[in-house]
């Protein structure tokens, strides 16, 4: 059973950093694409930043550019977010995806699923 577990989330004050974890279980990383979404609310979700396994070409949506980035560590089958100068605006919950290879970063792509992280920044 393939399992996407985050963690790594809380509250930090608006300019400080995060790095969210997402440990996978039931399937080696390079089965997938892979991304982080996220829900804020009020709002539909919508993908942040995706990396596609084959070739590590990664999509920043224009509120992470700049300010957030993903990596993998095959090894420890493990897929990080690391997201600085943080924003109020970035308060959300932030969900862990795994994609098919060639998708877009975007919800209707998205195969799998993380329960959800919350990220609260303060002002």
């Amino acid at each position: 059973q393939v399992q996407l577990v985050e963690s790594g989330g809380g509250l930090v004050q608006s300019g400080g950093s995060l790095r969210l974890s997402c440990l996978v279980s039931g399937v080696r990383l390079d089965f997938y694409a892979w991304g982080w979404f996220r829900q804020a609310p009020g709002k539909e979700r919508e993908g942040i930043v995706c990396i596609s396994n084959s070739d590590g070409d990664i999509y920043y949506s224009n509120s992470a550019k700049g300010r957030f980035s993903i990596a993998r560590d095959d090894s420890k089958n493990t897929v990080y977010l690391q997201m600085n100068s943080l924003k109020p605006e970035d308060t959300a919950i932030y969900y862990c995806t795994a994609l098919p290879y060639g998708s877009t970063c975007g919800p209707r792509s998205v195969e799998r699923w993380g329960r959800g992280i919350q990220v609260t920044v303060s002002s």
